[in-house]
């Protein structure tokens, strides 16, 4: 069988532009193209579809999907292992949504407040597999020793940080500036600061890949409509995509 690109899109929550996108990086190649020019998929790709969005739902980029896809070729073991994972984390949100229930129940009197209930299923270690397979033991040691030695004041703030940058991209990119644009380029400056900043990713690693994952980056956050609504939608994660290759060519 094969679907049209419209059909897959449609069945997959996503856009045609995405899998287009999918397409040129050559992780979802088009099973055939049609005299119309439009794109089909068969099974197959639909399995390698399926793959890709699991991977983004972990929050790799794509050069990363691209090299798990090339290195792990067996699909049904990937799929697999995937798919404990994914138990694994229907597991985890049980218990969680059992500890804000019980909590809840707490605060209206109806039982008492226990420490070791009320945080079951909130180990944000639950990650910590799926980081070492991906980018190394040290990558996730980095983060972990980073994230456990802020503050909560730290951690606010830092979460604050995010928010502002995402918001400052907004007014930038519709203010009618170019991508290469003096303001535009500042911004990027600062989006390249703070990605550097956080231990363990390929970024802050020495001697690390920093121009191919900030490019990367601005990829992903056009070709995700989840990532791009970060910073005002397709026209502006485009903007944002724009003045991250113009900073990295020049200053990477």
């Amino acid at each position: 069988m094969e679907w049209s690109i419209q059909q897959i899109a449609k069945a997959a929550g996503t856009t045609s532009r995405a899998l287009r996108h999918y397409g040129e990086l050559g992780l979802l190649p088009a099973t055939r193209i049609g005299a119309n020019g439009y794109r089909y998929y068969d099974e197959r790709a639909l399995v390698r579809l399926q793959r890709i969005l699991l991977l983004r739902e972990l929050g790799l980029g794509l050069a990363q999907i691209g090299e798990i896809l090339e290195r792990e070729t067996d699909e049904r073991r990937a799929l697999e292992s995937h798919l404990a994972w994914l138990r694994d984390e229907q597991d985890r949100l049980a218990r969680q949504i059992d500890a804000v229930a019980g909590t809840i129940r707490g605060l209206s009197g109806e039982e008492s407040l226990m420490a070791e209930k009320m945080f079951d299923g909130f180990d944000h270690t639950r990650h910590k597999d799926e980081v070492e397979q991906r980018w190394g033991a040290d990558a996730y040691a980095r983060g972990d020793a980073w994230w456990r030695g802020m503050s909560d004041g730290e951690r606010a703030t830092w979460k604050d940080r995010s928010a502002q940058l995402g918001r400052d991209w907004i007014a930038v990119a519709g203010s009618g500036v170019a991508p290469d644009s003096r303001e535009a380029q500042e911004l990027a400056r600062r989006h390249v600061e703070w990605l550097t900043a956080i231990p363990g990713t390929p970024a802050a690693a020495p001697g690390g890949d920093v121009k191919g994952y900030v490019i990367g980056l601005g990829e992903m956050y056009v070709a995700d409509d989840r990532f791009g609504a970060n910073y005002g939608g397709e026209e502006g994660a485009a903007f944002v995509r724009d003045a991250l290759r113009a900073y990295a060519d020049a200053n990477l």
